[in-house]
């Protein structure tokens, strides 16, 4: 299960939510999912912004050896889900690679969605690789079902702002993200029980 995210210069919001990825999957064990991001207007080579790499240290990631790139349609088509950090970026990801549509979404676009998901469209595998594309589906399936709600899509960009609102972008994401992760690998899931 491959999760690609996508922002505007790769060096603060998707590099966050990659390395929050690999190391949630690292703690649950499952070295199948992984996780890689990019930018529509990448500073390719950067390293992570340093507020952004305080930030990911804070919530148990590492920037070590982070190099921004830029976003290229092979990258939407060999993911399994993509999470943009702003409507801007799905669209951008969309106008790029249009096969990806039922598995693309912004990033609180499918954390809202999958709040509105009944136990019987949860995923029933227990393998990653299986779970991952099932809950992707679902999420699909339901995205309308969220669309008319008027929620907020976009993560705001903290480039170049206060340490302060990289730390509120950073939990916003850990917020959204976890949620989908653990659905993903089925760990600290309990929603079926009852």
């Amino acid at each position: 299960m491959h999760v690609l995210f996508v922002c505007t210069g790769n060096i603060c919001r998707s590099p966050l939510a990659e390395r929050l990825t690999t190391a949630f999957a690292a703690e649950a064990g499952v070295p199948t999912l992984t996780a890689a991001s990019a930018g529509t207007g990448a500073l390719v080579g950067r390293s992570m912004d340093p507020d952004a790499a305080v930030v990911l240290t804070g919530l148990g990631g590492s920037p070590d050896g982070f190099r921004a790139r830029s976003f290229e349609r092979q990258l939407a088509e060999g993911a399994d889900l993509v999470l943009s950090l702003e409507r801007g970026h799905r669209s951008t990801v969309l106008e790029r690679a249009p096969r990806a549509l039922r598995r693309t979404f912004t990033l609180r676009e499918a954390a809202a969605v999958l709040g509105l998901l009944r136990p019987a469209d949860l995923p029933t595998a227990t393998d990653v690789d299986e779970r991952g594309p099932q809950l992707v589906a679902a999420l699909a399936r339901r995205r309308n079902d969220w669309r008319g709600s008027g929620g907020a899509t976009d993560v705001d960009d903290p480039y170049r702002r206060s340490p302060e609102v990289h730390a509120r972008v950073g939990n916003e994401i850990a917020a959204a993200l976890l949620p989908i992760l653990r659905e993903i690998v089925g760990v600290g899931v309990d929603r079926r029980a009852g």
